[in-house]
């Protein structure tokens, strides 16, 4: 097995030659593979009728140790299997659990095609084992459905401890808060659709912006996400966690959709196949989704996005598939923007009203990429992926009033257009070590920004004043992973991986003249441990490092210091089985960053925050009241503090301490599905010194609906019980226009009121 390696940043020839060693040991390392004359049971699980992957599945051949659980591509491996016969035993939350009989021969592979039903939400079909991956951190269609969603960017609260904030008219990407970060666009998080990055590095409004906007949410298979620094899969921004979103491979059925709601909203979704049959060796789809809305708000938003998204697969023979996919998305909007509360108290506006009511803009993306997949006759599986991203934005905001200029006021234009071009390749496969069941996963990712135009200028009701700061950027990020996992007993399994990443900055200053470039190394090693106590316990410890770039204009300013700050992660937790109906996780955490470095985009500086330390308690729980009734509960409690700060004056603004989430659904035969759900966020500090306070809010929504063969009917209702609340919140600096002196205080977005919205759907 290979060894971690100490997580570090390194520059200079002979580290870098060095880490190049250390990189070639561990993969030569993962080749001492010894598979003895035994047989191969390899196979692919499915839904019936439409074929869609299931990955998270578990796989287990009766009266053996012997199991596996189904990859992102439905794929499943078993080596090294004494040859007789066998009942593999496939179950997925959701579906019906599928027996069947198997022959084992030496030295000869024998594939499995595995449907499944879907079927009553059966927390029986959840197998605790020792493996560090469990299907209770994937989300279907299902649990989408089953949610008020009006974006794809709202998926991302299905993940225990996720919170989310729209402050800028429903067209920017939402504020994001998880495990005491604010994580502000993505800074913290990474976020990726179909292999695609979300996250944009070095962005006109901060480092890491993810826009989900791209995606519909019909089209979503799944939904995977982990929580901390410890998958070598992922690099860049994994120090919160990651959330990953499969779309599906095509359409069981064409399908129409129109949604009405209040305050002017109105939304058509279609989808049409391109293939007249589930088992053709060619299948597609075409989708679009077009949404128009004024908003709860005085000043009307005048929010229209339209997406168009198709994908192409094509099995090409037994062992090689390719994917094709585009995507193409554009939205405009207005923005009330954040407001201070003096503001409304002295009545000058209400809750719903503005300062600067020309806020707003527009952003555009398309997406292109082609995906081979090969299966080779040991087992191994290499996925590759090439792709193309064109990206506009441009965002005008106003978050100071007349705070630096009081004649025209402190409007800003960010904008930008950008390029990225990006390959990955990750090869998978199973086979024993040292005599014992292993597995080895290895990859490479290259990703390439060019940005040729990114501004920060002065406007006054969007018209342009002059230039803060302009130029283009480049940034090159080529990143290598190995992870290894080996079944130490059939109780105990440890995997140890590593990652190492190259990045290169490149910043023009048209202002100066200047051309400047820094380059940095990073290595982050992974280690993990699952130990299974008994049939329905599992325990885990999962440490190891991450880490967070910088933008390349800052990069380039501090001359290459602190430009890659590293995250050191550990979970400790347990998952059980407590009887067959409950199933609970609890998980104690901790996270230090050796340094928060702040892109503040609106103004065009950074502002370093220092060594930060966040642990806490995760506890999420699962309960079957009845066959067509499933409760589900999250609860998070969060310290999060500045490391160099004085006890009492080392609050982390706006990160949250204490979350939870949770509700009830049902789904019955004769086609009435739903649920109620809750959400509350506790009060947390905006300050330093929690002088100043940024309040809570307690949420419920609720969604029900009639589902039939040809057509589904639903509502949903979000906050019903009206309540006020705060939906972003910042401590800020600002001065209205009659004001002489400046106030700091609590600035606003407020929160949907009581929102009604009507489904209908035909199938066809």
């Amino acid at each position: 097995m290979p060894l971690p390696i100490k997580g570090l940043a390194l520059t200079g020839t002979s580290k870098i030659t060095n880490m190049k060693r250390t990189v070639l040991i561990l993969f030569l390392l993962s080749s001492v593979w010894s598979l003895g004359a035994q047989g191969i049971i390899s196979g692919y699980v499915s839904e019936e009728n439409t074929n869609q992957a299931l990955p998270g599945a578990h796989i287990l051949l009766e009266g053996s140790s012997i199991g596996a659980i189904s990859d992102t591509d439905g794929h499943f491996r078993l080596k090294n299997v004494v040859p007789g016969a066998y009942t593999a035993r496939v179950s997925f939350v959701g579906y019906h659990t599928v027996s069947q009989s198997v022959e084992v021969s030496d030295d000869f592979n024998t594939t499995l095609v595995i449907q499944m039903k879907p079927g009553d939400l059966e927390l029986d079909d959840i197998t605790i084992s020792a493996s560090n991956e469990q299907s209770i951190n994937t989300f279907s269609p299902l649990d989408i459905k089953l949610r008020p969603t009006n974006t794809s960017q709202d998926v991302l609260r299905l993940v225990p401890g996720l919170f989310t904030a729209q402050h800028a008219g429903g067209g920017k990407a939402e504020q994001i808060f998880l495990r005491g970060f604010d994580i502000d666009h993505g800074t913290d998080i990474n976020l990726e659709v179909d292999g695609l990055p979300v996250n944009m590095v070095s962005h006109a409004h901060g480092q890491g912006y993810s826009d989900l906007h791209f995606v519909i949410p019909e089209l979503i298979n799944y939904v995977d996400f982990n929580k901390g620094p410890y998958y070598s899969d992922k690099g860049d921004f994994t120090t919160a966690g990651f959330v990953e979103f499969q779309t599906k491979s095509f359409l069981d059925k064409n399908f129409i959709k129109t949604e009405v709601g209040g305050f002017g909203t109105m939304r058509g979704v279609a989808g049409l196949k391109l293939s007249s049959s589930e088992k053709a060796r060619t299948n597609g789809y075409i989708a679009s989704e077009f949404i128009r809305t004024n908003g709860f708000v005085e000043s009307p938003q005048d929010f229209g996005r339209f997406n168009v998204m198709s994908k192409v697969s094509r099995q090409l023979n037994q062992r090689d598939k390719l994917i094709l996919g585009t995507t193409f998305f554009t939205s405009h909007w207005d923005a009330s923007g954040q407001i201070p509360i003096r503001a409304v108290e002295s009545g000058m506006i209400s809750r719903f009203g503005s300062i600067d009511n020309t806020e707003g803009g527009n952003t555009s993306r398309a997406n292109l990429y082609i995906r081979h997949l090969h299966e080779f006759s040991n087992g191994g599986l290499l996925s590759q992926q090439l792709y193309g991203v064109y990206y506009n934005f441009n965002l005008f905001s106003n978050f100071t009033f007349f705070l630096n200029d009081p004649v025209n006021g402190d409007q800003i234009q960010q904008k930008e257009s950008r390029m990225i071009y990006g390959y990955r390749a990750n090869y998978t496969n199973s086979g024993s070590l040292f005599g014992r069941p292993a597995r080895v996963e290895a990859g490479t990712t290259i990703r390439l920004d060019d940005v040729n135009d990114i501004s920060l200028s002065n406007t006054i009701k969007r018209n342009f004043l002059g230039y803060s700061r302009r130029g283009s950027l480049d940034e090159l990020n080529l990143g290598v992973y190995l992870n290894e996992t080996l079944d130490i007993t059939d109780k105990l399994t440890m995997s140890v991986g590593a990652r190492l990443d190259y990045f290169n900055f490149s910043y023009s200053d048209r202002f100066s003249g200047t051309d400047n470039s820094e380059a940095k190394l990073i290595a982050s090693p992974k280690f993990m441990i699952d130990y299974q106590l008994d049939s329905r316990t599992q325990i885990y410890l999962r440490t190891g490092v991450g880490f967070h770039s910088n933008d390349a204009r800052v990069v380039t300013d501090l001359n290459g210091k602190d430009i890659l700050p590293r995250a050191f992660g550990v979970d400790l937790g347990i998952t059980s089985k407590i009887t067959e109906k409950l199933l609970a996780t609890l998980a104690l955490w901790r996270l230090d960053l050796e340094q928060e470095f702040v892109y503040v985009g609106d103004e065009g500086i950074v502002e370093p925050s220092g060594k930060t330390l966040r642990e806490g308690i995760d506890l999420s729980v699962r309960y079957q009241i009845l066959p067509w009734l499933f409760a589900d509960g999250d609860l998070n409690l969060t310290r999060p503090r500045a490391k160099e700060g004085v006890e009492g004056n080392n609050y982390i603004p706006l990160a949250p301490t204490f979350s939870t989430i949770g509700g009830l659904t049902f789904r019955m035969k004769n086609g009435l599905n739903g649920g109620m759900r809750y959400r509350y966020l506790g009060d947390r500090a905006a300050n330093e010194s929690k002088s100043v306070i940024a309040d809570g809010y307690f949420l419920a929504d609720a969604i029900i609906n009639y589902t039939q063969p040809k057509f589904e009917i639903g509502l949903s209702v979000e906050n019903i019980f009206n309540v006020e609340w705060n939906e972003a919140q910042f401590y800020t600096e600002s001065r209205l226009k009659e004001e002489v002196d400046p106030i700091s205080e609590i600035h606003f977005t407020p929160g949907t009121p009581l929102f009604v919205k009507l489904k209908l759907c035909f199938f066809f």
